[in-house]
């Protein structure tokens, strides 16, 4: 099915700002903040069934309820609240204040159905996901998508600078309790938000222990496109799963996947046999920094991490063997290696502008969303009935995301590669 931006018709758009009083200051990004500025804003799309009566149909994802519970959501979650912006010394800050988060209201023809096999795309993004392109500084903007068979698309795109994934599906967890009509912070048993990003403020002086670049990767490197890009959706069953996990001898499901995967993409691209090639992936620092940052920190604490090995290794040694080379590479990111990273990307020169070109078909970025409360967000109308990344953002780029049924693979790749992909992803895995 072809679908257009004309196809979607914009009929409301308004700022929410928090219900009550909050702080007004510049709120101070750290070294992991910064370096994602250029990144700009993550979109996704949730997609909710209609209401199951007439009754229900009519409250259906109130627009006046929504407005209400982002508005104290926002109390909490101020700096999204806020705007991006430099301060006297040039550094990127976000100025808390009180300006608003964007909120859309749209009506459409199209309905659930016509996105059942849904992958991310350019389209995908125009129809759903709000406008909010530089110089625009919005930290937070949501469209709801009222669609011809009466359910909703739930389009959103929160600025990477002002959280990373397990922050934001944080926040919207807690808008959701409040739009559910609960108390967001008691329902959940959440601690409140923590925004002291000073915690992970660089050393004075900067200091890079020179064995940390073995584990963390400095930079992304890039090449310019050589052929049509796609993404793609793959359904991974949970005895499948389960299967990949004894094969690897019982590691985690992203060691498992994410070795599978990687040895699929070395054979579809048909690298050569004494080629180098590097997985990297982003992980979590709030407890592996002394003293360990709370779980409710609100902000970016992901370092990305990696390993490499000759590509006939990696195809042709036992799968536990990849396995064991993604997970040593996690286990072996301590204190020291956390500091150094922070402390180089402090140094390193970040003027905010996106990045353009892909990665080299060598390498491969997985991420993964595996234990996210992706499928919580429930406003008070019931849990979506899918949710996808509205746009991957280049080639070489894997996300690892709960379904309930499984876990789906998340592909964006050279469009020439993906059938082969495919083929070797399914191939020989037996539940």
């Amino acid at each position: 099915m072809v679908v257009m931006r004309s196809d979607v018709q914009v009929v409301e758009s308004s700022l929410v700002t928090p219900s009550e009083a909050t702080p007004r200051q510049q709120l101070w990004l750290s070294p992991l903040d910064v370096l994602l500025v250029n990144r700009g804003h993550t979109p996704a799309v949730y997609f909710y069934h209609p209401a199951a009566d007439a009754a229900a149909a009519k409250d259906f994802f109130d627009v006046a309820r929504l407005k209400e519970s982002l508005a104290r959501a926002l109390v909490d979650f101020y700096p999204l609240a806020g705007r991006l912006t430099v301060d006297a010394g040039g550094r990127f800050v976000i100025d808390c204040n009180a300006e608003g988060a964007l909120l859309a209201v749209a009506r459409s023809d199209l309905t659930v159905a016509d996105f059942a096999d849904v992958v991310p795309s350019p389209e995908l993004k125009d129809l759903f996901v709000p406008r909010v392109d530089p110089p625009s500084s919005v930290m937070l903007a949501v469209q709801v998508t009222f669609l011809g068979c009466g359910g909703v698309a739930f389009g959103t795109a929160l600025h990477h600078a002002v959280a990373d994934a397990t922050s934001a599906f944080r926040f919207f967890r807690a808008w959701a309790a409040l739009c559910r009509g609960g108390g967001a912070m008691v329902e959940m048993e959440m601690e409140p938000p923590c925004h002291d990003r000073t915690l992970l403020r660089a050393r004075s002086p900067p200091f890079v222990n020179p064995d940390a670049f073995a584990v963390f990767c400095p930079k992304l490197t890039l090449t310019q496109r050589s052929g049509p890009v796609a993404s793609k959706v793959f359904d991974i069953s949970k005895d499948h799963v389960a299967a990949l996990k004894q094969a690897c001898g019982g590691v985690s499901t992203f060691c498992a996947l994410s070795a599978h995967v990687w040895r699929c993409v070395c054979v579809a691209r048909g690298l050569p046999a004494d080629a180098t090639t590097r997985l990297t992936l982003p992980a979590n620092v709030r407890r592996r920094i002394k003293p360990p940052v709370p779980d409710s920190y609100f902000g970016n604490a992901l370092i990305w991490v990696g390993t490499s090995g000759v590509v006939r290794d990696v195809t042709s040694e036992a799968l536990a063997d990849t396995a064991g080379r993604i997970r040593g590479s996690v286990r072996r990111m301590d204190d020291d290696v956390v500091r150094s990273a922070i402390d180089y990307f402090e140094l390193a020169e970040n003027n905010g502008k996106p990045i353009p070109g892909d990665m080299p078909e060598t390498e491969l970025r997985v991420i993964s969303w595996l234990g996210m409360p992706v499928y919580d967000a429930d406003y008070g109308w019931g849990k979506p009935q899918m949710m996808v990344r509205a746009e991957s953002e280049r080639s070489g780029f894997v996300y690892l995301i709960n379904d309930g049924a499984g876990v789906q693979v998340v592909v964006c790749a050279e469009a020439a590669r993906l059938k082969e992909f495919e083929k070797l992803l399914y191939a020989n895995m037996r539940p």
